[in-house]
C-alpha cells in the first residue's frame, strides 16, 4: 500500500491538548490510580438537549473530530472509522443496573442503543449528515491502529480522498472497581509509580479521544507521512526485536534510520519488558515514552500518534517524554510500539512529510 498524510490531528486527554502550544505544560501523572480527562466546555460545540443523551466518549469525539475537520478544512470526510476498546460503557452500565433495578421489566430502550461501540461512528455522521463509509473497530489496545489500515485501504483502493479517523475510551465507576479487584490498576500502596523502572503489577488508567484527518495528497497544514502499519496479537519476549527489525526492513529501513521510538511503557513490571528489549535495537535513536501523561487505556496509542505528529511538526522533543539524553538535530522518520498487558502489539512507522 503506498503511503498516505496525516493532514490534522486533535486529541482530548489527562494533558490539555486541545490548545496551541501545549508541550511546555505537559505533566507527568504518576500518583493517582485514575486519570481524568480535561474535557472541553461542550456547550460550545453540542446543543444542550443532545448533551444530556450523549456518553463521555460520544462528547470527547464528538469535539475532538470537530477540531480535526476545521484544521485540515474538510467539511465531508469521504469516510469516518473510530477505533475503541470499551465503547460507550458509561451506558452500557447504566443499562444493566435499569435491567437490575427494574427487573427485568418496563425498561427504556435509551441507554442500550447508546450503549453499543459504533454510537460514536454513527453520531459523528449524525452531526455532519454525512452518508459515507462509517466504521467502527474494537480491537482492545489495536483497535486505532486497524482503523488506520482500513483508512490506508479506502484512500488506496480511491474509495474517499479524505478519512476522518479516530478513538476513544472513557472510565466507567462499575469498571474501575472491577479494574481494581483482578490488579489491573495498580493499588495505592504501589503508588508513586515509576514508570521505567516499575517492580509492581498494574497500571494507572486514563481516557481519552485522539482524532485525524488523513488524506491521499500532502496538505500545507499536514502533519506526518503514514507510511506502514504492522499488528500482532501474540508476540513471544524473545521475538520482540526480529518483529521489529523485519518490519523497517519491510519499509527498506534499518535501526539507526529511526530518529525516535515512542514505547508505550505502563509501569505493569510484567509486560513492560518488551518495551524493555525493543531498546536494545535502537542504541542510537532518541527513546521516548508517554503514559506517565496519559495513563493507560485501549486506545492510549492515539496520544502517542499525536504527540508523534506535533514532533515532526515542530521538529521539538518534550523533556518529559525522554527516556535516554540522544538528540537529533532532525527528525524524520518515528516508530511507535505499543501494547496492551502484552497482547496486541503494534507498529507504527511516521515520516516526516
Amino acid at each position: 500500500m503506498s503511503a498516505v498524510y496525516i493532514n490534522s490531528a486533535s486529541c482530548i486527554s489527562v494533558q490539555d491538548t486541545l490548545k496551541d502550544q501545549f508541550f511546555p505544560d505537559l505533566t507527568a501523572e504518576n500518583s493517582t490510580q485514575i486519570l481524568k480527562a480535561i474535557e472541553p466546555n461542550y456547550k460550545e460545540f453540542i446543543p444542550p438537549a443532545m448533551i444530556r443523551r450523549m456518553s463521555k466518549t460520544v462528547k470527547m469525539s464528538s469535539v475532538a473530530s470537530h477540531y480535526a475537520l476545521k484544521e485540515a478544512g474538510i467539511e465531508q470526510p469521504g469516510a469516518i472509522i473510530v477505533g475503541t476498546g470499551m465503547g460507550c460503557s458509561q451506558d452500557s452500565e447504566k443499562f444493566l443496573k435499569n435491567v437490575i433495578d427494574n427487573n427485568e421489566e418496563f425498561l427504556t430502550p435509551t441507554f442500550f442503543i447508546q450503549s453499543t461501540h459504533n454510537t460514536v461512528a454513527g453520531q459523528i455522521a449524525l452531526g455532519l449528515q454525512c452518508h459515507a463509509y462509517n466504521f467502527t473497530y474494537v480491537n482492545t489496545s489495536s483497535s486505532l491502529e486497524f482503523s488506520f489500515l482500513d483508512t490506508k485501504l479506502q484512500i488506496n483502493d480511491e474509495e474517499a480522498e479524505n478519512v476522518l479517523v479516530g478513538a476513544a475510551d472513557e472510565q466507567t465507576e462499575r469498571t474501575m472497581e472491577l479494574y481494581r479487584l483482578n490488579n489491573t490498576i495498580k493499588k495505592e500502596e504501589h503508588l508513586p509509580v515509576d514508570y521505567l523502572h516499575s517492580k509492581t503489577d498494574g497500571v494507572i488508567w486514563g481516557e481519552g479521544a485522539a482524532f485525524f484527518v488523513v488524506g491521499k495528497d500532502k496538505t500545507e497544514t499536514s502533519y506526518a507521512k503514514l507510511t506502514d502499519i504492522r499488528i500482532s496479537n501474540r508476540l513471544d519476549i524473545e521475538e520482540t526485536g526480529s518483529f521489529i527489525l523485519d518490519f523497517l526492513a519491510k519499509n527498506n529501513l534499518h535501526a539507526e534510520d529511526i530518529d525516535a521510538v515512542i514505547l508505550g511503557f505502563s509501569g505493569d513490571q510484567k509486560s513492560d519488558v518488551y518495551y524493555t528489549k525493543a531498546m536494545d535495537v535502537f542504541p542510537n535513536s532518541a527513546l521516548l515514552y508517554y503514559k506517565h501523561l496519559s495513563g493507560e487505556f485501549n486506545t492510549a496509542s492515539g496520544f502517542s500518534i499525536f504527540m508523534a505528529c506535533h514532533i515532526l511538526k515542530e521538529q521539538q522533543i518534550p523533556e518529559i517524554m525522554m527516556i535516554n539524553p540522544v538528540k537529533k538535530t532532525e527528525v524524520k522518520n518515528i516508530l511507535l510500539y505499543n501494547h496492551l498487558a502484552g497482547s496486541d502489539h503494534s507498529l507504527v512507522l511516521l515520516e516526516r512529510s
